[in-house]
């Protein structure tokens, strides 16, 4: 049984809704009902902790939705985090804990894991899957930081940061895996989860 492609999206990112919809799916938005940044990883995985919240915010928009065979929707639910040597890092809370972050991954390489959650609440059904991706920082100024710091395009973002965003304005990123992983919703494998369901095995 395929997943339905009208999707309700536990997210308010704007990024994540402008890349599904590239893909000609039929998207609804709805904010899940859980706040991650007053949440603790408490020793788990970069995967363990992401999958758990992606799991926690599908789960809180199909608390709100029918389960009429009727009324079908696939929920997609995704989380981003940044790993730095077993560190589990989301979303910076202030300037000074950015700044911190940005000073750290300059100079070296930290991983970037994005896990999602399918659910489709009529039949009870749920796929959770996640991707890591490298990202190396170069030598990061500090004139470069201060700047960005107040710019306030830090808030929201795993690690302090969005990939494209900070490309376009010359910082020095390299990175090795899907960039989209990196910036919140890794496609490629969202693209294989789908369209093998539907004919059996993955699209190459």
């Amino acid at each position: 049984m395929s997943w339905v492609p009208r999707i309700i999206l536990a997210s308010t990112s704007a990024r994540r809704r402008s890349m599904l919809e590239a893909e000609g799916w039929d998207i609804e938005v709805q904010s899940p009902h859980v706040d991650d940044g007053r949440l603790s990883s408490q020793g788990a995985s970069a995967v363990e902790w992401s999958s758990a919240m992606a799991w926690l915010k599908a789960s809180s928009v199909m608390a709100n939705k029918p389960s009429s065979e009727g009324d079908r929707c696939t929920i997609l639910a995704a989380d981003t985090v940044c790993d730095l040597d077993g560190r589990v890092i989301g979303q910076p809370a202030n300037i000074e804990e950015t700044r911190d972050l940005l000073l750290a991954f300059r100079g070296r390489s930290h991983l970037v894991t994005t896990s999602v959650c399918l659910l489709d609440p009529s039949i009870g059904r749920r796929c959770i899957f996640s991707d890591s991706a490298c990202v190396i920082m170069g030598d990061l100024s500090d004139e470069m930081i201060e700047a960005y710091l107040q710019t306030d395009l830090w808030k929201g973002k795993a690690g302090g940061y969005n990939l494209f965003e900070r490309e376009q304005t010359g910082w020095p990123l390299e990175w090795i895996g899907d960039e989209t992983t990196i910036v919140g919703l890794p496609m490629q494998k969202l693209r294989s989860v789908l369209h093998s369901d539907r004919s059996g095995t993955p699209e190459s």
